[in-house]
């Protein structure tokens, strides 16, 4: 597995819902803009359908103020939201419209999007908003008739690169642990920083984040 691209300056963080960057990224974004360099998280909804119980009119601003204190965790300041409807994102022009716009207007280095396979694991299915979303960066990027991002990766298990975190495990932690309404309901019984802890600890092995190259120009 190669090192990550260190000659870059800004990168785009490309999801579908709050905390997708958190449960594979966090680390990562901690250590990079720890050094300096621009991260920007856009997110195509406010996740307002993953609260059991609470009605989306509400769940949407929680999980969106979740994110943004989360995101301030890692050193990342610029969050914006899309309006795309949890759990019905769907490759649709409309949306690879607001990929390919934003892409054109923060003019990253490099592009960081979901995992767009079937199953992160035997057994282990993928949501469809995000394998519906992955596709739709993947396209827009293909779309580009300026000059595109050097690099577009999707964070998951087909990791080419990795991006060595073991001194930012902690803040990858207080990261999703600030999802804290949102992970209180997922699972009550457990404390909201151990689910934290666990996920991290699984998807890093208290080492790395993985990130598999997707595309790339000279």
């Amino acid at each position: 597995m190669e090192q990550f691209p260190e000659n870059w300056q800004t990168a785009l963080v490309l999801v579908a819902h709050p905390d997708d960057p958190e449960y594979g990224m966090a680390a990562a974004v901690a250590r990079w803009t720890a050094s300096g360099k621009r991260v920007i998280y856009a997110l195509a909804s406010s996740g307002e359908a993953g609260i059991e119980g609470m009605d989306p009119a509400t769940a949407g601003p929680v999980r969106e103020n979740e994110q943004r204190t989360s995101a301030a965790i890692v050193g990342v300041d610029e969050v914006e939201f899309w309006g795309f409807p949890d759990s019905e994102i769907r490759n649709t022009a409309e949306l690879r419209d607001r990929v390919r716009d934003t892409i054109c207007r923060v003019h990253p280095d490099v592009v960081l999007s979901l995992y767009g396979g079937p199953e992160w694991a035997p057994g282990m299915p993928n949501q469809r908003d995000h394998m519906e979303f992955s596709a739709a960066v993947l396209d827009a990027y293909d779309s580009l008739d300026v000059e595109r991002p050097r690099w577009l990766f999707e964070n998951g298990p087909a990791a080419t690169h990795r991006v060595d975190v073991a001194d930012q495990i902690d803040l990858a932690v207080r990261s999703l642990a600030a999802h804290e309404q949102y992970l209180s309901v997922l699972d009550p019984d457990t404390p909201v920083i151990e689910q934290a802890r666990r996920q991290i600890d699984m998807v890093t092995g208290g080492e790395f984040c993985g990130f598999e190259l997707k595309r790339s120009r000279p």
